[in-house]
């Protein structure tokens, strides 16, 4: 059975977009995944298609409708997570992505304007996720990066199955740094240990460079990973952000 993905979305000509291309690319052409982008005007009632209307109590901007976004949701396949793409959602996590890719697939509800009429998520099972502390112009490129998380985690796309397993958040931490060929560029050289051969050293570096680097760039993750305390300059504590 293939990964199901359907986009609802005021843009469906933007998918697959560069998941046409590359390992996702090939893996659409292999049936390893499918794709549906559905065009949310469709399911407006009136000659102009309105999808949008003004805020209640005032504001910039305009606001999705939930009546028409409720009857987009409702066309979507049964038995598909729905998740909707919104900076005020849960942050996306490598172990949410993993649950998403070990399904069925996933309907994806992609926003615009000023968002989403809130009581579309009070009567629909709908899941808000963030791809980042940021606004984007719109769900559809957070959904494009949410469905190349998954689908690289099907079987077969990556090649070994054991590609993954060492990638940043698998264990908790950051992915160890990565060289290649030459030995030697612009003065800087291979860590000796990587070119020695002994796989118990190199595991040991491997580990204590991703739990460093984890340490110094992602202090929240370090936290949760259980490390010690990060201290501040001045040395209190730094809250992790959670």
């Amino acid at each position: 059975m293939s990964f199901a993905a359907t986009i609802l979305t005021l843009y469906p000509e933007m998918f697959p977009g560069p998941l046409g291309l590359s390992l996702a690319g090939r893996a659409l052409e292999q049936g390893r995944w499918s794709l549906d982008a559905v065009q949310i005007r469709d399911f407006a009632t009136d000659r102009h298609r309105t999808v949008d209307d003004t805020p209640a109590g005032g504001g910039a901007g305009m606001v999705m409708r939930a009546d028409v976004l409720a009857r987009a949701v409702d066309s979507a396949p049964a038995g598909l997570p729905r998740i909707a793409m919104t900076p005020r959602g849960s942050p996306l996590t490598q172990t949410r992505v993993r649950d998403l890719a070990a399904g069925p697939g996933v309907a994806i509800l992609c926003g615009r304007f000023e968002g989403f009429d809130e009581r579309i998520f009070e009567a629909r099972d709908i899941e808000p996720v963030s791809i980042g502390d940021y606004v984007l112009s719109g769900g559809e490129t957070a959904a494009l990066v949410l469905l190349d998380a998954c689908i690289r985690l099907l079987p077969g796309v990556m090649g070994a199955a054991s590609s993954g397993d060492d990638e940043s958040f698998e264990a908790g931490l950051l992915e160890y740094p990565q060289y290649t060929r030459p030995v030697e560029w612009e003065g800087r050289t291979i860590p000796e240990v990587l070119r020695s051969g002994d796989h118990a050293r190199i595991a040991a570096w491997r580990h204590a460079r991703a739990a460093a680097d984890t340490r110094l760039r992602r202090p929240d993750l370090w936290e949760r990973y259980g490390g010690d305390p990060v201290q501040s300059p001045s040395g209190a504590r730094r809250d992790s952000k959670e």
